[in-house]
């Protein structure tokens, strides 16, 4: 399967390179061109023990592509994985400002019907403004037909062992009001 990962921090290298080591084509997506091209150069923003290898074996092999360009990433994609921080808000509160901003991104580009994926730590309701984010971009471009699912799958993983935890889940979970978009998250699983 062809999926992108919107943002190559903690959660999105991990998810992003385990989906490739999964035998899937992965775009991981990040802003930053620094850390992209050090990413191509296998030196990670991060360290997690096993991931430098899978990243650097990924790579070489071709299923793992780093890139600055979400058009690049989501034209062919299937899924969109939006994988980027949701830092505090002074009242505590998470802040959607970033993952709202991806979302309208998405609507910008995407061409084809896409599964987008709130990946990381959001609130109930977040679902619904990524839906509309995605939506309002879309009608701006004359393309408010275009079909999409948003599905919520947040992420489970413990620093030290988040590869682990990702290949060798004790839970996935899977929010969708789409049964259909519900079976396609479980088959990439």
């Amino acid at each position: 399967m062809k999926l992108s990962v919107i943002g190559t921090g903690y959660v999105g290298l991990v998810t992003g390179t385990c989906f490739a080591d999964m035998g899937n084509d992965v775009w991981c997506i990040d802003i930053d061109e620094t850390k992209i091209e050090d990413l191509k150069k296998g030196i990670l923003p991060i360290y997690e023990p096993g991931l430098e290898e899978l990243v650097k074996r990924n790579y070489a092999e071709g299923r793992l592509r780093f890139t600055t360009n979400l058009n690049e990433g989501i034209d062919e994609s299937e899924y969109a994985f939006i994988a980027v921080g949701t830092p505090s808000d002074e009242d505590g509160s998470a802040d959607l400002q970033h993952v709202i901003e991806v979302a309208r991104q998405i609507g910008r580009c995407m061409d084809n019907y896409l599964i987008i994926v709130d990946k990381s730590t959001v609130p109930v309701g977040t679902a619904e403004k990524v839906r509309q984010a995605v939506r309002e971009e879309l009608d701006k471009r004359g393309k408010g037909d275009l079909a999409f699912d948003v599905v919520s799958n947040p992420e489970f993983l413990k620093e030290g062992s988040a590869v682990e935890d990702f290949i060798r889940p004790d839970r996935v979970i899977i929010g969708t009001d789409n049964e259909s978009a519900a079976e396609r998250m479980r088959d990439l699983y």
